[in-house]
């Protein structure tokens, strides 16, 4: 067996490993906090809210191994079970020019809950239909945009000859950014309805926050998130002047002005600190590396051969490129939520300074119980999955802080 081989499979053994692990340790740290509500939440959060938020990440976590399993299995089919070598061999049979044999290659091998857990905590409104109708979209609009991204990319590694990957890193960053300004406009208006938001004291306490802040946007919309779930949230997205605020209409029904306020000034925090603009930076930056190593393993026999592949070629070295990548890279989960906790603290303090930090407190309690977010997370295993503080030390920032 290649080296490589070996050093792959260590890997994947190592991050399954983990994950397991570090599943146990959630669920029993869950378990073990389960009868108590946190001291900061005595007051705001009762014993059954806290219950059911542990009793709903419990099963999340529960149902989130069978997946890990299963995906770890077809992982090691396609690689060392043959299953990338038969696809090949069965697509080189139309003997069409790589780039369509690749894309053929490629889609065939894409084609692959949250209906269960969502529906017994009460949170999945989805409808069969807008399920089945959601999935058309979605599969359609994947198709009409990736399909013709999937063919510049396999044209530049097939045309462009050795710094081909310059040329790939300039098309996905542009793709990138003009996904970036049509997604509020364009792309997410095929799956939800968004309203302006209705005049009122809440959109003048809103545009007043707005005009504080020197933030300008294309409108405040509602989305009919309640159509799907009764999880809430508020987010801003696009760039330029085509940006967009968005409110979930669940949160709106849950939440007070004061709150509401404060939970967009969050979010503006993230603009006003530019979380967003080094976001993009640091992704524009891990692709380019990430292209030039490819580069490099591409013109490499024993990358292919080492996972399955008899015939090297452009398309099947982007392939593996892109399903073992993960394997490597998830021990660095931690840096990169440590990046993102970082921003959340920043956003917060920014939220304190133009509302009060009591009234982002009583929200983020509101969405943490409307959401069933747990408030006892075990520390590793947040330091590895969450994108944001857990819930204690989030709230005891603000509260010590301002």
């Amino acid at each position: 067996m290649h080296n490589f081989a070996v050093l792959f499979l260590a890997f994947f053994a190592v991050s399954i490993v983990v994950k397991l692990w570090l599943a146990q340790r959630h669920l029993s740290h869950i378990h073990k906090h389960r009868a108590q509500v946190p001291g900061a939440f005595n007051e705001k959060i009762t014993l059954q809210e806290h219950q059911k938020a542990a009793d709903y990440t419990s099963a999340k976590v529960k149902f989130g191994r069978w997946p890990l399993l299963y995906d770890a299995v077809i992982l090691l089919g396609w690689t060392f079970g043959g299953g990338l070598e038969l696809l090949d061999q069965l697509a080189r049979g139309y003997a069409l020019e790589p780039v369509y044999t690749g894309i053929l290659v490629i889609l065939s091998m894409s084609l692959y809950s949250i209906f269960v857990i969502e529906e017994k905590f009460g949170f999945n409104r989805t409808t069969l239909k807008t399920f089945v109708v959601d999935m058309f979209k979605g599969t359609l609009l994947a198709l009409i945009l990736g399909v013709p991204l999937i063919w510049i990319v396999l044209w530049l590694m097939e045309q462009m000859g050795e710094f081909w990957w310059l040329y790939a890193w300039a098309v996905l960053t542009g793709f990138s950014l003009l996904i970036a300004w049509a997604y509020p406009t364009w792309i997410a208006p095929i799956f939800n309805k968004f309203s302006p938001l209705e005049e009122g004291e809440t959109l003048n306490r809103i545009n007043s926050l707005l005009n504080r802040c020197g933030f300008n946007s294309d409108g405040i919309f509602v989305i009919d998130g309640s159509r799907r779930s009764s999880h809430g949230n508020a987010y801003f997205s696009g760039f330029g002047k085509n940006k967009r605020i968005v409110f979930y209409d669940t949160l709106l029904e849950s939440l007070s002005d004061n709150e509401l306020e404060a939970v967009l000034a969050h979010e503006l925090g993230h603009f006003k600190r530019k979380h967003i603009v080094k976001s993009m930076a640091i992704s524009f930056a891990t692709t380019l590396v990430g292209l030039a190593i490819l580069a490099w393993l591409m013109k490499a026999d024993w990358f292919y051969n080492a996972l399955g592949v008899s015939t090297s070629s452009t398309y099947m070295a982007l392939l593996l490129f892109t399903i073992v990548t993960p394997v490597f890279t998830f021990l660095l989960s931690p840096i990169m939520s440590m990046f993102s906790r970082k921003n959340e603290f920043e956003a917060d303090d920014y939220a304190a300074q133009q509302s009060e930090a009591k009234y982002l407190i009583q929200a983020l309690v509101n969405m943490y119980r409307e959401n069933a977010n747990t408030l006892t997370p075990d520390p590793l295993y947040s330091m590895f999955y969450d994108s944001h503080p857990p819930a204690p030390v989030r709230i005891a920032h603000l509260a010590e802080d301002h």
